[in-house]
């Protein structure tokens, strides 16, 4: 074909698209698509890059999903690649031309010259546009203010990128920005229901777990990238550059409001404050009521960072503080972040906030990331030699990271991983293996060796050692540690600086306090100074590790096991027993464990954190460490999936430990496998290996599955869920583990949650599949594939944007379905169509003014409704044969009534109620109740319930975190389940086997 011949192709979405070949072409399609003009693309090769990868996509017909799903990018990445939003980095690129099937080195040249364009050309070409476009009108208030949004906190302070000049390691946050994945348990299990019938934690990328929410509690450990997160929602925000994922956000005002600045500066303030509580120079010149305006309208994004950087015992006055913005401001987006053990589970629930966890970084993740550390190094770096050095040790770190399972666990967050990367460039190649080896190399690193090996010498006329900088620079964190907060006044860092001269004479010499300040805040890497008059560490890693070294150095052992409940401590604690020698550290061990036998209240948080601190000790004594592991073992087995997660922080030490399968309760099981996988590595997986060929063969425990995305997928797939392929639940969250389903053929119960497209669903399809669960379905964009499953009965279908209805599925013989987050337009129509449906869950806005118009079948048993269907509950008697109804919408007087008319209905879920509105329901047995407030109603449920034989209570979301069971001692042979219940009342009143907690308590002979 020549260069001026075109075609006409059809796409999977059954349409035309010309398709064009050589460079004539390429300006057809140019044109055709974009309206770009031939001149801006000859003269910008970011431009011609994206063009020439447009044009491969459409001569491939390829759509995004698809793309997405054989590049392992996110849809963001992707985009912006496509769009020429930004310079795609060397990764991007490599994996767009896999996934092309094309020559990289073309789209790697054109990446090189666009690389050397003038970085921020988009943002200054708008403005320029703008003041072209409208030189006389002013910006109103809230352009200005975005402006300045975008601005401030555009870019993020990356340890180790420029070690000659910390002052210049800044990351633009375009490039810096990574889309990690954030995990979420779902709620929609009932109180009480078995363990291995809850639905496992769905794990998506952040702009797709975000997507739908409008009050989101974020946790993550330190460095984990919670921050970062927030810092990209405000610029994006502000720019006006979502993605599509979060469109419901366009158009918002972000607030970001870190804690640690506003607790410092007093109470902390109301609406028309926020400007000038975090120093925003536009603070002084909004107009009167203009932030209460912006939330009242629900056109505000609050961005609150670091709960966990609150005081223990200030907490309850942050949540209050919470509380009254939520009530003033119903409409306005809330996004929280905190640690994850700073606040309980289900802190936020009762104020309808979805819980997201921060999950560490994946493989892929890990890779990018690295590539965008070297690229950006390489763009700060000033000879070619430099850069040409940069590119080989980043193939070589890229390698050491995938071959090294330690180093891998320790590159699992952006800040860890930085670190990896400054180290290894700074030691050419050479790294440390332990935690606390990486952080005394980083110090090393950028607080002296870099300027002497570059001769950067005596900057601002103070030259410290690396131990006279440690000393300073301790005393300063030590301060911060003490006092509970995460930055200081200058004033006060300045007098601390001041009270340690007399004792530094040869630093005293070379000049005052505050030259030397100056010094450590623009030399050392480690301080900066976000404000005029504010100082902080450039992140609480580094405060905690040299705090505890201060610690330690002045003997304040008291200090430290005083504070050990405090989460605010952990790593500080932790440390310290790095940092302490062998004596000192058994000592401070032993006073932990004291202080946790004495203390009940405290008892499982202290003697935890005592066994984590084992992993960081250089040297203990037998003693010590037998006396730590037997309280340890009083926390074992784990039986939840807290507890796992907390026994997982401990490190690969708790796998010694964790007990075998014989003599394991139920619950224990599935908890034990949860967290060796969350240790992951090859020590867990050989755990794993030990611990399911011990397992009875009929059994398949909960967590077995789940656990498959923490290991290679083939290998997990023969070793560990062979054996049990005919009883499987498969869970199918990446492509790897996509691949891997060869091995378990035939598959007759499997779900998949990530985005997969149709083809690829067909091709792992067997005709013997019976459950079949599709929990991110943006790809999918009709359901014909269904009718080639015959076995076919139970069907879930999630966020399905493309589909607009089910007549695909008419007539055929499935008797559960499940439709979740479907388009606002979708039809419901076809219901009527599927003569053998029995259960139906709807988990979607519905289009009808009340039950009595929708088609189901008459012949249903169980309906289970979400909160947000925007539906009454009216007409719902006219399936006679409910025997299971679950209801998250508190019903009004007269659907009670329908619902006690049931006359079969045995089982009943419920979580916003009003007990003394309902009418007495005589055949329902079974309750389950999840409470959002502090009054579960218990004392009603008689009267209500007269032949109830068990009741469920889920405790997590109620406050206060006592449950009164007392109401209940009077109905005869009752049994009751309390959930996540903190406290409870009445226990001694019921006999011996009654009452069921979950998890269930410990008792100990301590």
């Amino acid at each position: 074909m020549s260069s001026s011949q075109e075609d006409r192709r059809v796409t999977p979405g059954n349409f035309a698209v010309p398709v064009f070949t050589g460079v004539q072409a390429e300006q057809k399609w140019m044109k055709t698509v974009t309206g770009e003009t031939e001149k801006q693309v000859m003269e910008d090769p970011l431009a011609q890059l994206a063009l020439r990868l447009r044009t491969l996509r459409a001569q491939r017909g390829m759509q995004m999903g698809g793309l997405q799903q054989r590049t392992g990018l996110g849809r963001t990445t992707v985009s912006q690649a496509l769009n020429g939003h930004k310079v795609p980095s060397e990764a991007t690129l490599v994996a767009l031309a896999k996934a092309l099937s094309t020559d990289v080195e073309p789209l790697l040249a054109l990446r090189q010259a666009a690389a050397r364009m003038p970085q921020a050309r988009d943002d200054s070409l708008r403005y320029v546009v703008r003041r072209s476009v409208r030189p006389t009108v002013q910006p109103s208030f809230d352009e200005r203010y975005l402006s300045y949004v975008a601005q401030r906190h555009s870019h993020l302070t990356v340890v180790g990128l420029d070690l000659s000049r910390p002052e210049r390691a800044r990351w633009p946050l375009d490039a810096a920005y990574l889309s990690l994945e954030l995990a979420e348990r779902p709620e929609v299990w009932s109180a009480g229901s078995e363990e291995a019938d809850r639905p496992s934690i769905v794990v998506k990328r952040a702009e797709n777990a975000l997507a739908g929410c409008r009050r989101v509690l974020l946790r993550g450990l330190a460095g984990s990238g919670k921050t970062t997160l927030l810092q990209w929602l405000a610029v994006a925000t502000a720019r006006g550059e979502l993605p599509d994922e979060l469109a419901d956000w366009r158009g918002l005002i972000p607030f970001v409001l870190p804690l640690r600045t506003l607790m410092r500066r007093g109470p902390l303030p109301e609406p028309h404050d926020f400007l000038f509580a975090v120093g925003a120079p536009l603070a002084a010149s909004q107009p009167e009521d203009w932030a209460d305006g912006v939330l009242a309208r629900g056109d505000a994004l609050i961005l609150v960072d670091g709960i966990d950087e609150v005081p223990q015992e200030q907490r309850s006055t942050t949540r209050d503080w919470l509380d009254r913005l939520l009530a003033a401001y119903a409409d306005a987006c809330f996004v929280v972040t905190t640690r994850p053990s700073a606040v309980p589970e289900g802190w936020l629930a009762s104020s309808r906030f979805t819980e997201l966890s921060v999950r560490p970084m994946n493989t892929a993740d890990t890779a990018v990331f690295v590539s965008r550390w070297h690229n950006a190094a390489r763009h700060s770096t000033g000879t070619e030699a430099e850069r040409s050095q940069l590119h080989e040790l980043e193939t070589a770190l890229q390698v050491t990271v995938r071959a090294q399972r330690d180093l891998a666990q320790l590159s699992s967050t952006p800040l860890m991983c930085a670190l990896i990367c400054a180290l290894h460039r700074d030691r050419r190649g050479h790294l440390p293996h332990s935690r606390m080896e990486l952080y005394e190399a980083a110090l090393s690193m950028l607080l002296v060796r870099r300027d002497l090996e570059r001769n950067i010498d005596v900057p601002e006329g103070i030259q410290l050692t690396e131990h006279q900088s440690v000393q300073l620079l301790q005393r300063l964190a030590y301060w911060l540690i003490r006092n509970r907060q995460t930055e200081m006044d200058r004033t006060t860092a300045l007098a601390l600086v001041d009270d340690s001269l007399p004792a530094m004479q040869a630093v005293a010499e070379q000049g005052t306090a505050d030259l030397v300040l100056t010094h450590l805040v623009g030399r050392s890497g480690l301080l900066r100074q976000p404000t005029t008059d504010t100082i902080d560490f450039v992140h609480r890693t580094f405060q905690d590790y040299l705090g505890s070294k201060a610690a330690i150095e002045a003997h304040d052992f008291p200090l430290l096991v005083n504070n050990a409940h405090d989460d605010q401590w952990e790593d500080v604690i932790r440390m310290a027993v790095a940092h302490a020698r062998p004596a000192e550290s058994a000592d401070l061990l032993r006073r932990l464990i004291e202080r946790g036998d004495a203390e009940s209240e405290h008892r499982s948080r202290l003697h935890l954190l005592a066994a984590a601190s084992l992993q960081y000790a250089t040297t203990i004594e037998p003693d010590a460490r037998r006396l730590v592991e037997q309280r340890a073992r009083h926390l074992m087995p784990p039986r939840s999936l807290e507890e796992a997660e907390e026994l997982a922080a401990l490190g690969p030490g708790v796998l010694d430990l964790l007990p075998s399968p014989q003599g394991l309760k139920d619950d224990e099981v599935g908890p034990v496998i949860q967290t060796a996988a969350t240790i992951g590595g090859d020590h867990a997986y050989a755990f794993l290996h030990r611990f399911v060929q011990s397992l009875p063969p009929s059994s398949v425990p909960y967590g077995l599955v789940d656990a498959w995305q923490h290991f290679e997928a083939d290998q997990y797939a023969q070793d560990i869920l062979l054996p049990f392929k005919d009883r499987l639940s498969l869970e199918v969250r990446t492509a790897d583990q996509l691949n891997a389903l060869r091995l378990l053929q035939p598959i007759t119960d499997i779900a998949f949650r990530n985005e997969f497209t149709q083809d690829e669903l067909i091709e792992h399809l067997s005709p013997e599949i019976e459950t079949l669960e599709i929990y991110s379905g943006q790809l999918l964009t009709d359901l014909k594939f269904v009718r080639a499953l015959p076995a076919l009965k139970e069907l879930l279908l999630c966020e399905c944007a493309q589909l607009t209805h089910l007549e695909d599925l008419s007539g055929l013989r499935i008797s559960n379905l499940r439709l979740l987050r479907l388009p606002e337009d979708f039809s419901f129509n076809s219901l009527a169509s599927l003569p053998e449906l029995t259960e139906l869950a709807l988990y979607s806005r519905l289009p009808w003014r009340s039950l009595e118009e929708m088609p189901a079948s008459p012949n249903l048993t169980a309906l289970r409704l979400a909160d947000w269907i925007e539906t009454p509950l009216l007409g719902i008697s006219k399936w006679r044969d409910l025997k299971d109804l679950v209801i998250n919408a508190a019903p009004t007087p007269t659907e009670w009534r329908e619902i006690a008319a049931l006359p079969r209905l045995t089982k009943l879920y419920i979580s916003q109620y009003d007990l003394a509105q309902a009418a007495p329901m005589h055949s329902v047995k079974h309750l389950q109740l999840s409470p959002i407030d502090s009054d579960a109603q218990l004392s009603l449920i008689a009267d209500t319930f007269p032949n109830l034989e068990s009741v469920s209570v889920n405790c997590r979301a109620s406050l206060p975190d006592i449950t009164d069971i007392t109401p209940l001692r009077g109905i005869k042979g009752l049994q009751v389940t309390l959930s996540y219940a903190d406290t409870v009342v009445g226990l001694e009143e019921f006999n011996s086997g009654t009452v069921h907690l979950y998890p269930r308590p410990r008792i100990t002979d301590i």
